[in-house]
């Protein structure tokens, strides 16, 4: 048994609490409402984000940061990707030299374009720092459904110490090295997610979600390897396992954003009706600015971006998107 450290209480930081929890670890949530730190104490539950999921006994919560890593081997970061370099700086002030930081948030920062990754080595320079990412509900996970995750480290033997810590029979890491593809394969897929709800809300049919999760794939990887990734990690649970799963289901808090906006509503009444963070929406400004950057075309991307931040129809964007000229497949990333 070990000590191990959740810095976020949503919806997929509790599951690793408990999926840490049912590996006969100690663990501790660290959260930042008051309500979900008494919830997890006193009722074992975290209604908040996590509804009608009872939570072992072994699970407790605080709201001080430096309690939650205190003498903790492994800390799971959980929060969301506009808050991480805030978070990182207080992780950076407790964590112990070499203690592990396995960064779970998919995203890029809009401010600098930066991944996760790298506002960790920048800010927390003693550890190593790695990246866990894949297709995985909370819900599911915490149910038991057979769940297998990607576990990036630019250190395989790193991963491979975590995924025996924290690996089941239901939760099962697949251990890699290319986090860089692990973070963008996170982050474009939730993009590309929205997307697909604007196409579901549409109505507009199944080949056309099919052409848009692959074109999108295509995105995805044109993005990664000009970004330093390996192109076979988008084939993977990190690219087209989470692709897959987000852009197929309603419990996707960035599909079903997608769907609303493809029937009509608003992105402000959308946002101001939920509790929970739909990471694709701030992450499609990132990718953006990555993209232009690294001068790689992203129609799809750039489409959900304009739609979401700029005010662009929805028509006319669908419109520009099928009036571009055609190409080879896979012309760029031969």
């Amino acid at each position: 048994m070990i000590k191990v450290s959740i810095i976020g209480a949503g919806a997929w930081g509790t599951a690793l609490a408990c999926i840490s929890r049912r590996a006969n670890h100690e663990v501790m949530l660290w959260a930042l409402e008051d309500e979900v730190v008494h919830s997890v104490n006193a009722e074992k539950g975290n209604p908040m984000y996590l509804p009608g999921v009872r939570l072992d006994k072994g699970i407790f919560a605080t709201g001080d940061i430096s309690e939650a890593i205190a003498q903790s081997q492994v800390v799971f970061s959980v929060v969301p990707s506009q808050f991480f370099r805030s978070v990182a700086e207080k992780i950076a002030l407790t964590i112990a030299p070499g203690t592990p930081l396995v960064i779970c948030s998919k995203g890029i920062e809009v401010e600098t374009g930066a991944l996760m990754t790298e506002i960790a080595d920048e800010i927390i320079q003693k550890n190593p720092v790695l990246v866990l990412s894949g297709p995985s509900f909370a819900h599911e996970a915490i149910a038991g459904s057979p769940t297998a995750v990607a576990l990036a480290g630019t250190n395989l033997k790193d991963a491979e110490i975590i995924t025996s810590l924290i690996g089941t029979s239901r939760f099962r890491p697949y251990p890699m090295d290319d986090p860089i593809g692990a973070e963008v394969g996170g982050a474009a897929k939730n993009v590309l997610a929205i997307a697909c709800g604007i196409v579901v809300g549409r109505e507009m049919g199944d080949n056309t979600r099919a052409a848009l999760i692959t074109r999108g794939l295509f995105e995805m990887a044109m993005l990664g390897v000009a970004k330093g990734a390996k192109a076979r990690t988008f084939m993977g649970l990190s690219g087209l396992g989470d692709l897959t799963l987000t852009c197929n289901g309603l419990k996707s808090r960035n599909m079903s954003l997608g769907v609303e906006l493809g029937k009509g509503y608003s992105l402000a009444d959308i946002l101001a009706n939920r509790n929970s963070i739909a990471e694709g929406v701030e992450t499609a400004r990132g990718i953006v600015a990555l993209a232009r950057s690294l001068n790689v075309e992203l129609p799809i991307m750039e489409a959900v971006y304009r739609i979401l931040h700029r005010q662009a129809d929805i028509n006319q964007a669908i419109d520009n998107l099928l009036d571009r000229p055609f190409t080879p497949e896979f012309k760029g990333l031969d």
